[in-house]
């Protein structure tokens, strides 16, 4: 069920476009990529199960107010905003679209209307969402995936070619931040806690055992990902013969879809997109609808027709300007939950934890907004100086240099102890960390 709620519109359609830019740098780009789009969605559901199985155990050292700040974003931008919609987008323009030959705004209205639909019949399910999805659509999806893999491999329509652009110079820091639009770090915060409350209405409610499932979960998850985008991203990387021209993942896996398989190829791909989108979209709407039926006086159901409807009517923008919009939102919030994982998992070696939650945090939020500036356009070239600034990661170093005074912010030392004896204990504990 985890797998098939990540293996969404954005693992599909980025991957392609990014392995035909990379070229002959693809090897270095798949792993920044991987660091991103799997990595960190791992390492998130360990930081979940680790912290106690919940949003809240995961930020309890923050204050409140800002905790819950936080989580109303990621599921704004992972709802009704940017990855939700962009689910029926990508399943439009990729497996509803190709079979028409003239498509109108009110095509895209009325599928939308249907795609919801479904989604709420499927989410109101709850407790079945690991029958229905886990044991019926993720296996069936999967097996459509394995059959384009063995065949990209067995069969790939081009050659690889020279690097494009950005993954000339630096196509490891190019691959790594590609990953973000993938949103999966946010889906894993949400995805986690979505596990957590089905476990938990399955009669599973000890928080070992839960913790247990949600690390091996996540595994699954990461080794069918990896799979996944090494596929796609060999795919983009073999593509130039048939989608020399192309400006969109979307249409690179379309084109050599078709090339491998004929005219029946767009059945198979169409499957694969439909089911991928679908079930990812329920993953989606049924998370932000147990949260935000959490804060306010409606029920589940309720949110669920609510985030429903915005999401339909949301993905009538199209889904190139929703692209465009969501980068710098990503390039904002991305840093920040990242920050937030690797505190969850040296908190205990942290003297002042509230403190250092707060000040990194900040520090991380801080410089990642000035890393979103650059990508809306606006002149920020007097921040050049900084580290990583001209690659979009200018809030790496500032974060870690941050991460690490802080293992020397102590408020409950004795007054007696000597500064010689404070400063060598925390020096002591910094290297022990």
């Amino acid at each position: 069920m985890l797998f098939a709620f990540f293996l969404g519109a954005g693992n599909i359609i980025f991957p392609p476009l990014a392995g035909q830019l990379a070229g002959d740098n693809l090897l270095t780009a798949i792993i920044g990529f991987l660091l991103t789009a799997v990595g960190l969605p791992l390492i998130t559901i360990v930081a979940i199960a680790i912290s106690g199985g919940s949003w809240e155990h995961l930020t309890k050292d923050l204050p409140k107010y800002v905790a819950t700040l936080i989580a109303i974003l990621i599921f704004i931008i992972i709802g009704p905003a940017f990855a939700a919609p962009r689910t029926a987008l990508v399943a439009y323009e990729m497996a509803v679209k190709p079979f028409f030959i003239n498509t109108m705004q009110l095509d895209l209205v009325i599928f939308s209307a249907v795609f919801f639909t479904i989604i709420i019949f499927f989410a109101w399910s709850r407790g079945g969402l690991i029958n229905i999805i886990g044991k019926i659509l993720t296996p069936i999806l999967f097996i459509c995936l394995v059959i384009l893999a063995i065949a990209v491999f067995i069969d790939p329509q081009g050659k690889i070619i020279s690097a494009h652009g950005e993954y000339i110079t630096h196509p490891l820091q190019k691959g790594f931040l590609e990953g973000y639009n993938t949103m999966d770090i946010f889906g894993s915060l949400m995805f986690g806690v979505l596990i957590v409350d089905t476990l938990r209405s399955k009669g599973i409610t000890e928080s070992s055992i839960i913790s247990k499932y949600l690390i091996r979960s996540a595994c699954i998850a990461a080794i069918g990902l990896t799979f996944v985008y090494i596929s796609l991203f060999y795919l983009g990387a073999t593509s130039t013969s048939v989608a020399s021209n192309a400006d969109n993942g979307a249409l690179i896996l379309s084109l050599y879809v078709q090339s491998l398989f004929g005219a029946h190829g767009q059945i198979v791909l169409s499957l694969i997109v439909l089911l991928a989108c679908l079930t990812t979209a329920i993953g989606l709407i049924s998370a932000c609808s147990e949260y935000f039926s959490s804060l306010t006086p409606f029920s589940y159901k309720h949110w669920v027709v609510i985030n429903s409807v915005i999401c339909a009517t949301v993905a009538n923008i199209g889904l190139s300007q929703l692209i465009i919009v969501s980068i710098p939102v990503l390039f904002t919030l991305y840093p920040v939950a990242i920050t937030l994982v690797t505190l969850a998992f040296i908190r205990k070696k942290l003297p002042n934890t509230k403190m250092a939650y707060c000040v990194v945090i900040f520090i991380a939020l801080l410089f990642a907004c000035l890393d979103a500036l650059k990508v809306v356009g606006i002149d920020v070239s007097v921040f050049n100086i900084l580290p990583l600034f001209e690659v979009g990661m200018s809030w790496l170093i500032p974060t870690i240099t941050a991460i690490i005074a802080m293992f020397f912010v102590d408020e409950n030392h004795s007054r007696h102890e000597s500064v010689k004896e404070t400063s060598k204990k925390k020096l002591d504990r910094w290297l022990e960390f």
